[in-house]
C-alpha cells in the first residue's frame, strides 16, 4: 500500500505520473454503509490515494459533497453513484445528478454518457450482489475486473476475461463499506509529462474511457467478506419476503373484494328469485 509521503513525491515529478483512484466506495448515506465522507476522505489521503469516488446506492447527495470537500484533503474530487438499473447495478462516475432508476442497462449507460460521465459495470455476473448478467452487458465504458469483496476470486477472473475479450478497459475498486477497507483495491492511471497539480476529474474520466488503467489491490479478509455476503443475503431475503408479503396482502384484498362482490350479486339474485315466487309479483 502506498505511503502518504510517496504521493507527495510523485506530485513533484515532471515526466510520467501515476495517480491512484478508488472508484467504488460507500458512505453512511448507503443503506449498507457505515462511515462519513469526512472520515473516508481522510483515510484516502492518509493511505496515499489521489482520488476516491463515493458511490452510494441510488443516492448522490453525499458524493457531491465529498467531491466539493476533496481538495481540502489533497484529493481530486469526482462525484458518482451506484445506480440500480433494470438489469443490475451500474457505477455512474463523474455525473452530478441522479440517473433514472430501474431503467434498461443500455439506456442508463447512454444517460451517463450524455451527462459527461463514465459508465462502469461493478462486480459483473455476481447475481447475489445485483451484478449484470452477461446477456445484458452489451455496452459500457469499463468493467470492474477486480472487486476486493471477492469470495473465491472466480467472478473477478471471469470479469477480466470478459473485459479482455470484448475490448473494455479494466478498473479495480475496494467497494468498501467500512473505513478500514478503503483503497484495498484501486486503479492506477498513468499520465505522460504531467504534474499532479494539473490532473483533474475530466482527465481521469478520459483516461478510464481510453483504457489507460491498471488494476491493483488485494482481497478483503475472508472473514469480513463472509459477513458481508451473509448480511447481503439476509437483506435480499428480507426484501423478497417483504415483496411476497405485500403481494399476498394485495391478493387477499383483491380476493375479499371479489368475494364481497360475488356475495352481493348472489344475494341480489336470490332476493329477485324470491320476489318472483311471492304473491306480490303477481
Amino acid at each position: 500500500m502506498l505511503l502518504p509521503f510517496e504521493s507527495k513525491l510523485r506530485s513533484n515529478v515532471s515526466d510520467d505520473l501515476t495517480v491512484r483512484i478508488d472508484p467504488h466506495v460507500h458512505s453512511d448515506a448507503s443503506y449498507d454503509g457505515h462511515d462519513s465522507i469526512e472520515l473516508i476522505l481522510e483515510q484516502a489521503a492518509e493511505i496515499g490515494l489521489d482520488a476516491v469516488v463515493i458511490t452510494d446506492h441510488d443516492v448522490i447527495h453525499e458524493s457531491l459533497r465529498a467531491a466539493d470537500l476533496a481538495p481540502l484533503y489533497g484529493l481530486i474530487g469526482i462525484p458518482g453513484v451506484e445506480v440500480s438499473t433494470a438489469h443490475g447495478h451500474l457505477l455512474a462516475i463523474g455525473v452530478e445528478e441522479m440517473p433514472p432508476r430501474r431503467q434498461p442497462m443500455d439506456e442508463t449507460v447512454q444517460w451517463v454518457r450524455d451527462h459527461g460521465g463514465v459508465a462502469i459495470v461493478p462486480h459483473p455476473f455476481q447475481r447475489s450482489r445485483h451484478g449484470v448478467r452477461k446477456k445484458n452487458l452489451t455496452d459500457c465504458d469499463a468493467v470492474e475486473t477486480y472487486n476486493s469483496w471477492l469470495f473465491t476470486g472466480y467472478k473477478n477472473r471471469r470479469a477480466q476475461r470478459f473485459a479482455d475479450g470484448n475490448g473494455y478497459p479494466s478498473v479495480a475498486a475496494s467497494d468498501a463499506h467500512h473505513l478500514q477497507f478503503v483503497g484495498r483495491a484501486y486503479t492506477d492511471i498513468t499520465f505522460e509529462d504531467t504534474h499532479r497539480a494539473n490532473v483533474d476529474a475530466d482527465m481521469i474520466l478520459d483516461a478510464i474511457r481510453n483504457g489507460h488503467t491498471q488494476v491493483q489491490g488485494r482481497r478483503t479478509p475472508l472473514a469480513a467478506s463472509t459477513r458481508h455476503y451473509g448480511i447481503g443475503a439476509a437483506r435480499k431475503s428480507g426484501y423478497y419476503a417483504k415483496v411476497g408479503a405485500l403481494k399476498s396482502a394485495s391478493y387477499a384484498k383483491l380476493g375479499a373484494l371479489y368475494g364481497g362482490r360475488f356475495a352481493k350479486t348472489g344475494a341480489l339474485r336470490g332476493a329477485r328469485a324470491l320476489y318472483r315466487l311471492s304473491p306480490l309479483s303477481r
